[in-house]
């Protein structure tokens, strides 16, 4: 029984490892260019503003607690927990994740798509 707690125990350690070696998303980009610029940043929140033209995604990275806004919504290719998935963002559409997050996305619609991502310090 403890060896199996203890086990456990390293295994979370590990994902949150893993997961904390990833970038942000203002770090991440894709192909070495930078997709999020920051629009806010005080002691309360971030604000970033990404933008992907299509065939430009991002690559994996983590995400702190945030609220999403897409301004302008395109066909994405995300891979997550979940697995990958070809999924329509319509514009106006609203996300929100309360706890921290990985994913990776690729525009695979024919338009450019533009998110606001408001992240809780």
């Amino acid at each position: 029984m403890k060896r199996n707690i203890f086990v456990l125990f390293l295994f979370a350690i590990t994902s949150c490892k893993n997961e904390s070696s990833l970038p942000d998303p203002l770090e991440a980009g894709w192909e070495g260019n930078a997709v999020c610029e920051v629009l806010e940043d005080n002691s309360n929140l971030r604000v970033l503003k990404c933008t992907f033209e299509p065939g430009v995604g991002h690559e994996k990275h983590y995400h702190n607690p945030h609220f999403g806004y897409t301004l302008q919504g395109s066909k994405f290719r995300i891979t997550d927990y979940k697995g990958t998935r070809e999924v329509n963002v319509p514009t106006g559409y609203s996300f929100k994740k309360d706890s921290i997050s990985t994913h990776e996305v690729l525009n695979i619609g024919d338009s450019t798509a533009v998110f606001l991502i408001m992240e809780y310090k």
